[in-house]
């Protein structure tokens, strides 16, 4: 195409449709952001996206680091628990609650000690309590800063820095992802009825 053969006319029509071009473009990457956006923020929870920006620096290291969190965890052979398992669990659960009264401090750690028994048997690493709360994140987003909550109340308890009502809040966190990651699969099964 030889451009000084064209009249300013055609030009200004050229520049019009590059222009027009580039703001579609920019609209599409855009909408495209925003949904990524909306999806992690629906996945993950507001709180949990929040704190993702929030230790991230920005929100496109925190989706990148949550879209990775994603891809772990697909990649991890996790798995619902047997019946003979959950049993297990159900009913060391009911000891710990028990123990709740006499002892609080030391009910809130074998909770702690539970749910991460529990994570473990289900294919959950269990290396560390932020690896595990950013595992859980991903399909457990609901109960996820309630497990952070207990978590912090258990680690205070072990420096006898937590009060009886802390305790029994932290007890309260502990049985909502216990009964989570336990009845998964009645869960699941009554969604999908």
């Amino acid at each position: 195409m030889n451009f000084a053969a064209l009249s300013t006319t055609q030009i200004i029509i050229i520049v019009a449709v590059a222009a027009v071009v580039v703001l579609a473009l920019i609209g599409t990457w855009q909408s495209i952001r925003k949904r990524r956006t909306q999806k992690l923020r629906t996945r993950f929870g507001a709180t949990e996206y929040t704190r993702a920006v929030t230790e991230g620096g920005s929100q496109q290291k925190a989706e990148a680091a949550l879209s990775a969190r994603a891809v772990r965890v697909e990649k991890l052979h996790l798995h619902p628990l047997g019946a003979g398992d959950r049993a297990r669990f159900i009913d060391a659960w009911a000891k710990v609650q028990a123990r709740f009264v006499d002892g609080p401090g030391s009910a809130v750690t074998d909770a702690d000690q539970l749910l991460s028994d529990v994570m473990s048997t289900r294919g959950y690493p269990v290396s560390d309590f932020e690896q595990r709360a950013a595992d859980i994140s991903v399909d457990h987003p609901l109960v996820l800063e309630n497990y952070r909550a207990a978590h912090q109340c258990a680690l205070r308890q072990t420096d006898g820095k937590a009060n009886t009502e802390e305790l029994r809040q932290a007890m309260i966190h502990y049985r909502t992802l216990f009964e989570d990651l336990v009845n998964e699969p009645e869960i699941a099964r009554a969604h999908s009825a």
